[in-house]
């Protein structure tokens, strides 16, 4: 028992760095493994809660509202990234499912565990931002290989054009609360 839950930190392990490098072979063996789903889902929480540190949140309101803010983000976006780019805009061999978009854009989200580097005096805030690129460029990555778009720009215009759609909703979302 102890070698196979050692066995599964070691393949999460090699999963975010092949993710957070860009491994296009990463992100098929995540889209291909669908018991993969909740340690997605805990990559997004664990880089949600770095942004929530990073950001300078110093109470447990601020720090669980930028959490919510950004799981409900992520999740709205891989929604219409996967409306997008499934029915708008799909490749040639485009086919994928909630679960592999969830899968691939969970694993995606791993350099955004450097966003807790944001409270470093100085240069947080620049760390902060590298880190939260880096993750654009994880994102449109594992947009390629789940919908199997042949080419890495029509990955990049379905990632841009989900993460501004969204970004109107919430931004919407944000005015009418406030």
């Amino acid at each position: 028992m102890i070698g196979t839950g050692a066995n599964v930190m070691s393949t999460l392990t090699s999963r975010m760095i092949g993710s957070a490098t860009l491994d296009a072979q990463s992100y098929e063996e995540v889209e291909s493994d669908s018991k993969s789903n909740w340690q997605a889902v805990g990559i997004v929480l664990l880089s949600s809660f770095a942004a929530a540190i990073g950001s300078g949140a110093t109470d447990m309101t601020g720090v669980i509202g930028i959490l919510i803010a950004a799981i409900t983000s992520w999740l709205l976006w891989v929604l219409l990234t996967l409306l997008i780019g499934t029915k708008v805009l799909p490749g040639k061999q485009t086919q994928a499912d909630f679960g592999q978009i969830l899968r691939t854009t969970g694993f995606s989200a791993s350099p955004g565990i450097f966003r807790a580097l944001g409270i470093v005096p100085v240069i947080g805030w620049y760390l902060f931002v590298a880190a939260t690129v880096w993750m654009l460029f994880t994102f449109v990555v594992a947009i390629r290989q789940a919908l199997d778009y042949e080419s890495t720009g029509r990955a990049l215009a379905v990632s841009l054009l989900g993460w501004l759609i969204h970004g109107l909703l919430l931004f919407g979302f944000v005015l009418t609360a406030i």
